[in-house]
């Protein structure tokens, strides 16, 4: 099978990136499966019901959450009607859930959300929740497992792939809206610490310059706002994943002055 990640859709720029782009790579790159992280979708911060249908249309199959997974009410009722997942070491209490199995090219494939530590809201151990969950998809026969790491701290993601390589197919991590340069295959096991955002791409994380360096110049806060006119960029994560293990794994940085950028992940022996 062949699986897409897009992490960190920011507002109606990100939107507007699926919009144009993601239905032409499904077809040219024969992509099976596609999931996004809807947690900054909505005005940069959660997700509506409008914007959820929106996204679903554009070509996603799943969408995973983070830390502001709950900013938008409407939300609530998504979990049960769409395939939309928020972090799993969320107490089981809370609405929603964090793992789903979908079929996918004649084979089985979990798809994980979970949240780490740093920085975050209060969740249970996202360690132990992801060794259990791993644990217990593969009990079930379930070897093709997709995990969405959303956290703040590079050494969370990397001590993730530390404690699951060759156990999950591939672990990705979102939230920083920064993306990183170290996609890799270890032990069959796709890693990569941050795949960036898909948005404004000449902001601060996607979102207006003038907030943040006010914050930095002064100390004052206030409310981040998507700017309505930007510079974009759509970046996707494409994974061949198979009995378990990633074969192989790209990434494209697509501009939206039509500028592709394409790296391959490197394997470790």
């Amino acid at each position: 099978m062949k699986i897409a990640f897009i992490g960190d859709i920011v507002g109606s720029p990100g939107r507007d990136m699926l919009k144009i782009y993601l239905r032409r790579l499904r077809e040219e790159e024969g992509i099976d499966f596609v999931i996004a992280n809807y947690e900054n979708a909505s005005h940069g911060f959660g997700l509506t019901a409008k914007n959820c249908g929106e996204l679903f249309t554009y070509g996603v199959d799943v969408m995973t959450g983070g830390n502001h997974s709950w900013d938008k009410k409407d939300i609530l009722p998504l979990f049960e009607t769409h395939e939309v997942l928020r972090p799993h070491n969320y107490p089981e209490e809370v609405a929603g859930t964090g793992c789903r199995v979908y079929d996918v090219a004649g084979e089985r494939l979990a798809v994980l959300n979970l949240m780490g530590h740093y920085g975050m809201p209060y969740a249970d151990n996202v360690f132990r929740c992801a060794r259990k969950s791993v644990k217990c998809l593969r009990e079930d026969g379930v070897e093709n497992i997709f995990i969405d790491f959303h956290a703040t701290a590079t050494s969370e993601k990397r001590a993730m792939m530390m404690l699951l390589e060759g156990e999950a197919s591939a672990i990705i991590g979102t939230h920083t809206h920064i993306s990183s340069d170290d996609f890799q295959i270890v032990q069959g096991t796709a890693y990569l610490s941050d795949i960036g955002l898909t948005g404004c791409r000449d902001n601060v994380i996607g979102m207006d310059k003038k907030v943040p360096l006010t914050q930095f110049l002064t100390g004052m806060k206030g409310h981040f706002d998507v700017p309505k006119k930007c510079k974009k960029i759509l970046q996707i994560a494409i994974m061949e994943i198979s009995c378990g293990s990633c074969r192989s794994a790209y990434k494209l940085k697509i501009f939206d002055d039509n500028r592709v950028i394409k790296t391959d992940a490197w394997v470790e022996d």
